[in-house]
């Protein structure tokens, strides 16, 4: 008798890692459950009573009955100890050095996949899933890399640039070429309990949203060390602000100027403790310096790369050239200036539907 290959579904709780899971049970999989604790609820403030987040009280609770629903084994497993040193500090560490993070980018690599694996192996697992919204292909090289998923308003593939050849080679995406909707249908038609529950949009860790009160419960006397800076506009001081890690490139509700024309944040200067504000106009940059690359598709940038580059998630992308620098960053150049180039964001480079590499951004040319 041929032995089922077993694998390890990375269950949140939500519709669409829950149909990820009904549809590898109906694929004979021999499938295992799991649902990761990435943080102490009591230590991240916020919302506590409505735990409706990924990873949440609740979302635990859903996965348990999606899998008991179709028959497979369901554990918890607490990260929360290498989620606080991977993600949580990295995200407090970004903000107090003047940068914008996207912790998903991260917890996706150092937490989703390689704790996963990990566990996987000592479960005598082949694979791990999950409920992205992507696909994983293997050019004829033997790399693997990142497509976009059939449906393109759920496309996932930006936030998975950091996952490694191993990863990647480990690793189904049921999901792939399905739209949202179909996904919903089959889970309703698969009885599954949850399909009724709505998408979760917030950080995880962070479940009222509020990044400001959480960095100030987070970081002992922030709110005083930061609080009365100086907005410098043109070289001129024209206001105080309410301290630099709350601020973001491009934003402009909020910063306390008041001027005829619309103003926004166009640089911040942890070191200093101040934000320069400026004219929409300013906010367009040529280029950036991207850290922490992670290559896919191809192994290297060492050669000029012609690619399409996103700045943001849901970002339309810009055509520019990607080129390796001897420090192991990469120097992207646009053939059309880019609005708001924020370092802490993600940078991905794609070639059609297809992601070649990323990395994070380190600074604005």
């Amino acid at each position: 008798m041929t032995k089922r290959p077993r694998v390890v579904v990375a269950m949140s709780g939500g519709v669409d890692s829950s149909v990820a899971a009904g549809i590898l049970a109906g694929q004979g999989y021999d499938l295992i459950g799991i649902t990761i604790k990435t943080y102490k609820y009591e230590d991240v403030g916020g919302n506590a009573g409505n735990e409706s987040s990924c990873c949440s009280l609740d979302g635990i609770n859903d996965a348990r009955a999606v899998a008991a629903k179709l028959g497979f084994p369901h554990y918890v497993l607490d990260f929360s100890e290498r989620f606080g040193m991977e993600v949580i500090d990295n995200f407090v560490d970004e903000y107090l050095a003047g940068r914008t993070p996207n912790p998903c980018v991260i917890c996706n690599r150092k937490i989703k996949w390689q704790e996963l694996i990990r566990k996987a192996d000592s479960l005598g697992a082949d694979y791990i899933a999950t409920g992205h919204y992507a696909q994983i292909n293997r050019a004829a090289t033997g790399r693997y890399y990142v497509s976009r998923g059939r449906d393109r308003s759920k496309d996932q593939s930006y936030a998975l640039w950091g996952l490694t050849q191993d990863s990647l080679s480990r690793t189904l995406f049921p999901l792939a070429k399905m739209t949202k909707a179909e996904s919903r249908a089959l889970g309703e038609k698969l009885g599954l309990p949850n399909m009724s529950k709505p998408e979760s949009y917030e950080i995880c860790f962070i479940p009222d949203n509020n990044y400001e009160r959480f960095l100030k419960e987070r970081v002992p006397k922030l709110e005083s060390q930061v609080a009365g800076g100086e907005i410098v506009m043109n070289g001129e001081v024209v206001g105080h602000h309410r301290g630099f890690p709350f601020y973001t490139i491009g934003q402009r509700k909020g910063i306390g100027v008041f001027r005829p024309d619309p103003v926004y944040v166009t640089s911040i200067d942890n070191k200093n403790n101040r934000i320069e504000v400026g004219p929409d106009g300013q906010l367009y940059k040529s280029g950036l310096i991207a850290r922490n690359i992670n290559m896919q598709k191809y192994a290297d940038c060492s050669e000029p790369l012609r690619v399409r580059a996103m700045i943001r998630y849901k970002d339309g992308g810009e055509m520019a050239t990607v080129q390796s620098l001897d420090d192991g960053r990469v120097r992207v150049t646009f053939d059309k200036k880019r609005r708001a180039i924020t370092p802490g964001q993600s940078v991905v480079f794609y070639e059609g539907d297809d992601v070649v590499g990323g990395g994070v951004i380190d600074e604005s040319l």
